[in-house]
């Protein structure tokens, strides 16, 4: 019988020392992947002015987004995120910037943002939140970003359509692959107030949210405090002055654990 041969210890402590190098360079490769997307040299200078309020790099990289993935940028406006994506995913990602007709309207810079196929990779679609048919199991990954509380959104003006929230998220949840991730983040209400200051403040309380994802068939799996401003009291209109990128934001990830 031949005695198995193992290495001196010299030689497996370089090993274990290369192993250790090995892991933390992939993890440092994977943080500049992320850096690498904010920091291209083809992005507008309104975009990297709002980078100091977004942190899209920490943000995004909570989401784990990796070459290849299939990723709907749901309400995306004029598309800041979804730019950020096409890097992230890749030639062999695709990103589904999705907007109703409402967002469309009072999303400026989002043409010019997809002018002459300068994102080819980044589908725009218009759809019905009620009925965006998005084929089952077609999605790794969904972003959410300061707009959830726009799906309980009651305009008195007749402009913003009336939402079936839980269908969105169910039709979201089918959508999304077993294992597959969604980034939520959204502008802070007062604690116990659920939904009720989505249409006079645009905002919505983080554990009403949390609740309601877990209901559909998605579980927390992280969230994180760096968009958190302690000095926000939550009791102004989010999106105007002078809370306009000032409020107390709350960043969670679920993950699609049920159908």
């Amino acid at each position: 019988m031949t005695r198995k041969e193992f290495p001196p210890v010299a030689s497996r402590a370089s090993c274990l020392l290369g192993a250790i190098c090995l892991a933390a360079f992939v993890q440092v490769s994977a943080a500049d992947r992320f850096d690498a997307a904010v920091a291209h040299s083809d992005r507008s200078a309104a975009d990297l002015k709002r980078d100091s309020i977004e942190h899209p790099a920490d943000i995004l990289r909570l989401a784990e987004i990796k070459p290849g993935m299939r990723v709907a940028d749901v309400l995306a406006g004029d598309g800041y995120y979804s730019e950020l994506l096409t890097d992230l995913v890749g030639p062999k990602g695709k990103v589904f910037l999705i907007n109703n007709a409402a967002y469309d309207h009072w999303s400026d810079g989002l043409e010019a943002r997809l002018a002459g196929n300068r994102l080819p990779n980044v589908e725009h679609e218009t759809l019905d939140l009620n009925h965006m048919n998005l084929p089952a199991g077609s999605l790794d990954a969904v972003l959410l970003i300061k707009v959830y509380h726009d799906l309980y959104w009651v305009d008195p003006k007749g402009e913003w359509p009336k939402i079936d929230v839980s269908g969105v998220l169910d039709q979201l949840t089918r959508a999304l692959k077993l294992g597959g991730v969604l980034l939520l983040v959204d502008h802070s209400a007062k604690e116990g107030t659920g939904s009720e200051d989505a249409t006079k403040l645009h905002r919505i309380d983080e554990a009403y949210a949390r609740k309601d994802f877990e209901a559909h068939g998605f579980k927390l799996i992280a969230k994180s405090d760096l968009l958190r401003k302690r000095e926000d009291a939550r009791d102004q209109l989010s999106y105007k002055e002078p809370m306009l990128g000032k409020t107390d934001r709350f960043v969670l990830v679920f993950r699609k654990v049920a159908p």
